[in-house]
């Protein structure tokens, strides 16, 4: 039996299996409105199989976009397009999952799309705005500063997060994470590169996590309590004298002692800086660590791209769970072949039956189909 196939249960979300479709930004959405292409791609992820499907980084105030097509969750307009597409996806499989990637990009915001090379957008341009921060430090030698957010700006900010769980809450979702890794705004809190503040939110470990930890709190506050919080975390900034693994096991701890759910390890982000050994499976060894320092369920990430591979991360009890995204676009069906390779099944919609292999015609089983 196929242990990637196997039902997982994320606090109280059960899925049918261990596969996780990881938030993806598409940069195309209209003053933060999702919009068609949204439907079209979220719409191929949810019948891929995938136990879970996480919508994009979603900015919960409009100064917290990467770039000006970055989806958001801060307006009723927002809410009432993303509920469009949602109603869409529910029809399409509704067996699946869904969460949303809650996000801030803090100093990284106003960057143009990636496609344009995605680089800062000065504030002169009709595109551009003033970036928010912990601290006064652009994310690049070249770039304008962020502004360092004061008292008033961090109770914005925390409650922008709470009010874009109402609205998560409200359009359906079956859960939240966090976007507390890639250089992003709680993960500018966290990393001693980007939070050179001297008050109760900077210097010490504890101070550094106390904005993030406030951020959680609100959130989950504001979210029904029989539905799963986590986040997603930058495991190490890869550069010295920043955010690491021992680092990262500490915050990980007081998050479970708040009722996280899960803890999505990635890694890097904060600094141009950063010397990222890539390989398969680069970051599954973080996730790991966290696995086994703190107990929690982890999610891991990174260059994992072959069924075996995923197989035997789950098998090993390495990771309860595996999330791709490249791989996903280039492939998504990417859960239908392993379920054939690993002799397991998924669930397809009927319309799709007729892809299979004409050998393989009486394995279907209901609404499920696979090698066995």
């Amino acid at each position: 039996m196929s242990h990637l196939f196997t039902p997982w249960q994320l606090g109280s979300m059960a899925m049918d299996n261990r596969i996780v479709v990881a938030p993806m930004c598409q940069y195309s959405a209209g003053d933060g409105n999702a919009s068609p292409w949204h439907t079209m791609h979220l719409g191929q992820m949810v019948v891929s199989g995938a136990g879970l499907v996480i919508v994009e980084a979603t900015a919960v105030e409009s100064v917290g976009r990467i770039t000006a097509g970055c989806l958001g969750l801060y307006s009723d307009a927002n809410e009432a397009a993303l509920g469009q597409v949602m109603a869409a996806l529910r029809g399409f499989a509704p067996a699946t999952k869904l969460a949303v990637q809650l996000a801030h990009a803090g100093r990284k915001a106003s960057s143009g799309e990636p496609w344009f090379g995605g680089q800062q957008v000065p504030m002169t341009d009709p595109r551009g705005w003033q970036a928010v921060a912990p601290s006064a430090l652009p994310h690049g030698d070249t770039e304008e500063p962020p502004l360092a957010l004061d008292a008033a700006g961090l109770a914005r900010v925390r409650e922008a997060f709470a009010q874009a769980a109402r609205r998560a809450a409200r359009l359906g979702f079956d859960g939240i994470e966090l976007h507390g890794a890639h250089g992003y705004l709680l993960h500018q809190f966290l990393s001693p590169l980007s939070n050179r503040r001297t008050d109760a939110y900077g210097g010490s470990l504890e101070n550094r996590m106390r904005f993030p930890l406030e951020v959680f709190d609100a959130a989950r506050a504001a979210f029904p309590a029989d539905k799963p919080v986590w986040l997603r975390v930058s495991a190490t900034d890869w550069v010295d004298g920043g955010w690491d693994l021992a680092s990262t096991i500490a915050f990980a701890q007081a998050l479970k002692a708040r009722g996280c759910a899960a803890i999505h390890v990635s890694t890097g982000g904060v600094s141009p800086q950063q010397k990222i050994p890539l390989g398969p499976g680069y970051q599954v060894p973080f996730a790991e660590a966290v696995k086994a320092a703190t107990g929690m369920p982890v999610i891991a990430v990174g260059l994992i791209t072959e069924a075996a591979q995923a197989e035997a991360l789950v098998a090993e009890g390495r990771a309860d769970a595996v999330a791709l995204a490249r791989a996903m676009l280039y492939d998504p069906r990417w859960p239908w072949h392993a379920a054939a390779t690993l002799g397991a099944s998924v669930t397809a919609p009927p319309q799709y039956w007729r892809s299979q292999p004409r050998e393989l015609k009486d394995l279907f089983s209901g609404l499920r189909f696979g090698a066995r």
